[in-house]
């Protein structure tokens, strides 16, 4: 039975009355021992009348613990000590299984290594970038901001390179979102979208979507909660392969109106996508944050991203930045740059662009011709596919030496759909997809 922590030994326990300094020594107390796990906290209102603080500040200080995951709310039943010490982990990406060579990994939706361009002349004219091994914190080389431009979606105020397409969700939301405030995103998302926001101990929002695009209904509702940002991606779809046609991007725009929500777009599969580049950017200059990874296209190693927006907001997310890193490889931007500007890595794009899509397209056509119809038609280096049990389709899969995704992974609630990586597998379509239709029914 679990030994209860009275409000009164409590109290004597704590000097620091504050929110913060009664999650801080409470977390003391668990990491010594003192209060070990398993241990039932005390009720708020008694603790909050001993500590002669509101119930709301005991409140918000459980909460913070919570987010950390070394208490846990059982509901009627109380709050509970449930581990003695503070890991910050992306719980959903570290579950991802790692699997034997007997094993064929369609879970991880990484580009075609024998698709990337080479990166040594690319690196070589890297080497030589304007003002190399400077401590100066600029926020992208000249060369690239140039090269960026001749194909941005819109005229932004201001460029900031990142170390990639997440790298600059993270820094964007730490320096631009308070923790306990409200984060709308698109549902289903990419998981760790959902790993960063649940770090940052945000309230998520889910977004219906359709083939579309988000609905315009489910944003207002979201909208009405005053969320501080909304994130989603409006080219191509990481998860399910779909874009947001321009139409429902128009709604999207009149619903977004009138707000003060920042529009987050993420474009993190960027050039391999045969959809063109869309954004709200033109639109709301001052809050929208538009994103393009070069991971997918160009090599994960150069984990390099661009993100643009208003003067204002790139000068905030570049003074976070400053606790950090500060600045981007500037051999990466000078790689990057060359890269943009080279014939040859232009041809491969395209090449890796057929191929991906052929590959992704035969797929969901064997799926289909077992009636199962994979929404949408497209792009991307996944397809998103429904099943009528989750755990079936996976211990199915398993057995035949196949691995996917959860779907319930990329959501915040249960969702009848696996997600199966498209982007490597050059062939055995058919084997493969008669292992996933066998899989999708219960």
């Amino acid at each position: 039975m679990s030994k209860t922590a009275s409000a009164s030994w409590f109290a004597e326990k704590i000097g620091n009355r504050t929110m913060k300094g009664i999650a801080q020594e409470t977390r003391s107390l668990i990491r010594v021992g003192t209060l070990p796990v398993g241990t039932k906290l005390p009720a708020i209102r008694d603790l909050a009348f001993e500590l002669g603080v509101s119930p709301a500040t005991i409140s918000e200080a459980w909460s913070d613990l919570r987010r950390q995951k070394i208490i846990t709310g059982r509901g009627r039943n109380g709050t509970f000590v449930s581990a003695d010490s503070v890991v910050a982990k992306p719980e959903r990406l570290a579950s991802a299984g790692h699997y034997g060579p007997d094993v064929l990994d369609l879970s991880v939706a990484s580009p075609d290594t024998a698709l990337l361009p080479s990166l040594a002349g690319a690196l070589a004219h890297g080497a030589r970038a304007e003002g190399l091994n400077s401590y100066e914190r600029n926020r992208i080389l000249p060369e690239l901001e140039e090269a960026v431009r001749e194909s941005w979606p819109y005229d932004p105020g201001a460029f900031l390179v990142t170390n990639g397409g997440y790298n600059a969700v993270y820094t964007l939301l730490h320096a631009l979102v308070r923790p306990g405030s409200a984060v709308a995103i698109e549902d289903p998302t990419a998981m760790r979208l959902l790993d960063i926001l649940e770090d940052l101990g945000v309230e998520i929002l889910p977004v219906a979507c359709d083939a579309q695009g988000p609905l315009p209904a489910s944003l207002a509702n979201a909208l009405a909660r005053k969320p501080a940002a909304f994130l989603f991606q409006p080219r191509l779809h990481s998860v399910t392969g779909r874009t947001v046609s321009r139409e429902r991007l128009d709604v999207l725009a009149g619903v977004l109106a009138g707000t003060s929500t920042l529009i987050v777009e993420d474009d993190g599969v960027g050039d391999i996508s045969t959809a063109p580049r869309q954004t709200l950017g033109a639109r709301f200059p001052d809050r929208v944050i538009h994103i393009l990874s070069y991971s997918k296209t160009l090599g994960p190693d150069l984990r390099l991203a661009v993100l643009s927006s208003s003067a204002a907001i790139v000068e905030e997310i570049q003074s976070y930045r400053s606790f950090s890193s500060g600045w981007t490889s500037r051999i990466l931007q000078g790689a990057t740059a060359w890269l943009l500007r080279d014939p040859e890595t232009e041809a491969c794009l395209a090449r890796a662009r057929a191929i991906y899509r052929e590959r992704r397209e035969r797929v969901a056509a064997a799926l289909e011709r077992g009636g199962i119809r994979i929404e949408p038609a497209g792009d991307g280096l996944c397809v998103w596919m429904p099943v009528a049990s989750e755990s079936y389709a996976l211990v199915t899969l398993a057995a035949r030496g196949i691995a996917v995704h959860a779907g319930a992974k990329f959501s915040v609630a249960p969702t009848p759909f696996v997600r199966v990586a498209t982007a490597r597998l050059a062939a055995n379509h058919e084997r493969v997809a008669d292992a996933l239709r066998t899989a999708a029914r219960s």
